[in-house]
């Protein structure tokens, strides 16, 4: 895709991606923010899945990890740290670290992840070709070493 600005480059400030969330909450209230950030998340992570070319086909959980660490991490995009994937017959958990959601929270803070949620749900859901709802299982803000995301497989 190369560089959307020819100055300022690809990637803008957590201040100002926290801004859009506070004001989401503020403007559509706490809950239907959450439910857009996370679809608005899901949406990238579809989008994600297609431009690296991940899909049930070609992809598993252990080959998933390293791309997202890529696309996510420090050489990508920045969202967070995907340091680990763990699939079951009934769930997935998804270990990440630095994610943009809890950036800058105090400790002890409620703050959930959203759009950090949304974007592993919708790669996961191409790579698994299910659907998937996805919620926070543990926090860097209240005491886990990880935020920790849980999905689970719909129908």
């Amino acid at each position: 895709m190369g560089e959307v600005r020819n100055v300022l480059g690809d990637f803008s400030s957590i201040v100002c991606f926290k801004a859009v969330v506070t004001g989401a909450e503020e403007a559509l209230g706490e809950k239907a923010a959450a439910i857009t950030l996370i679809a608005a998340g899901r949406n990238r992570g579809k989008q994600l899945a297609e431009q690296l070319g991940l899909n049930s086909e070609n992809s598993t959980l252990d080959t998933l990890v390293p791309a997202l660490q890529k696309a996510l991490g420090k050489e990508g995009t920045r969202l967070c740290i995907v340091d680990k994937i763990e699939g079951s017959d009934e769930s997935i958990k998804v270990y990440c670290q630095e994610t943009i959601c809890s950036a800058g929270e105090p400790q002890g803070s409620p703050r959930k992840l959203t759009f950090t949620l949304g974007a592993i749900q919708g790669v996961l859901e191409k790579v698994t070709g299910k659907r998937l709802r996805g919620k926070q299982v543990e926090s860097v803000l209240r005491g886990s070493d990880h935020d920790v995301i849980e999905f689970e497989f719909l129908g």
